[in-house]
């Protein structure tokens, strides 16, 4: 069976409640798109804005207090917020991938630091985080065990080796650009292949769910994992999914049943958070992002702009502004998608309002160093 570009994009907006707003409890939408990208504090409460009707932050903040969902390094070795049912099996399929990067980390082995240290210190903070503690703390935890100083690099790696969760630091959203963190209740098994193996075949299925039909070479590029070790957890699961034909001839797999809408399916303009998972979930990024654009919005340094998505591709970028929000466009738009933009300027600017209205401004320097407009317009809010 083959699948068409526009199909696939719209595949993958369906399953992330981009093609309408859904009404969904914050649980279950998390669980429906398997993972928000969470490096910046604000990111996951903007990303369900733009998926949920009625979406309310507090009901975030809640989830997060109570562990329902949580917030961890995980896929791409980043930071994602997950149900907190889904993180055993991310963990453990993300564990081999984590101590290479890690504990094999050059700046973590020149430390000084022996595996059987390592190892000790994971069992010591694992107890010393049944309460949440700060980054200082850690590495005052960890200076103490070891009864000498510790570069803070090497503390930075140790800390994102351990199964830790980030912890409730208050406003203006659950977490801040100072986290503190907490055990995650579970131990690493490095020496256990197989529940390495059996944690990816979850994840490729859960990947499947929420960003399918998709290659191999997709699947592991969402969760940085070798692609031998992707392939095969897609053999494993070969009984269990479609096989279909990408438009390059791309052999992708999917979950038999999952939606495909057509290709022609009417998808409204959003304006996306910044390091939205639809823009980094793919090998292949021109499902969402067009190739003359990727660089402008996915820079040097890694940082992904808060976008303009327009007929389910990325337009252009925006930014907060003096009473609305500046959207610049890469290309030249029709009258009616401007007013489709200026009505999700409105409703976000009146969503930022209590918490957050310059949210993202330490990121203008982008803006300072120039992007290429066919047309800049301040969206008023409402």
């Amino acid at each position: 069976m083959e699948i068409t570009a526009h199909a696939l994009n719209r595949s993958t907006l369906a399953r992330q409640l981009l093609l309408r707003r859904e009404a969904l409890d914050v649980e279950d939408a998390v669980r429906r798109v398997v993972a928000l990208q969470a490096q910046q504090p604000a990111s996951p409460y903007i990303a369900l804005w733009n998926r949920l009707s009625g979406f309310d932050p507090a009901r975030l903040d809640a989830a997060v207090t109570a562990q329902r969902t949580v917030k961890a390094t995980l896929m791409r070795l980043t930071l994602h917020a997950v149900h907190a049912e889904d993180y055993p099996a991310f963990r453990e399929a993300m564990e081999p991938v984590l101590r290479a990067s890690r504990l094999g980390d050059a700046r973590f082995r020149s430390s000084g630091i022996t595996p059987d240290d390592a190892a000790a210190l994971v069992e010591d903070l694992l107890s010393y985080t049944a309460r949440p503690r700060t980054a200082a703390e850690i590495g005052g935890r960890i200076e103490e065990r070891l009864g000498a100083p510790v570069d803070s690099a090497a503390q930075r790696m140790l800390r994102q080796y351990v199964p830790l969760w980030h912890a409730e630091t208050g406003g203006p959203w659950s977490s801040g650009n100072r986290p503190s963190y907490i055990a995650a209740g579970l131990r690493p098994r490095p020496a256990d292949p197989d529940t390495a193996a059996a944690g990816l075949r979850t994840l490729v299925r859960r990947y499947l769910e929420g960003f399918g039909p998709a290659s191999v070479a997709d699947m592991a590029q969402f969760a940085l994992v070798q692609r031998t070790r992707a392939r095969a957890a897609v053999h494993a699961l070969a009984g269990e999914l479609d096989q279909l034909e990408g438009p390059d001839g791309t052999v992708l797999y999917d979950i038999p049943g999952a939606p495909r809408p057509p290709g022609d399916t009417p998808a409204p303009p959003r304006l996306m958070a910044m390091w939205d998972s639809v823009l980094l979930a793919y090998s292949d990024r021109s499902r969402v992002i067009p190739p003359a654009y990727r660089k402008l919005v996915i820079r040097v340094n890694g940082d992904v702009l808060p976008t303009l998505l327009v007929d389910g591709h990325v337009a252009g970028v925006w930014r907060p502004a003096d009473g609305g929000i500046e959207a610049t466009a890469f290309h030249p738009l029709p009258g009616h998608v401007w007013e489709g933009l200026a009505a999700e300027a409105a409703a976000l600017v009146t969503f930022l309002a209590p918490r957050d209205p310059a949210v993202y401004g330490r990121y203008d320097h982008w803006w300072a160093k120039g992007l290429p407009a066919a047309e800049t317009r301040i969206l008023p809010g409402s």
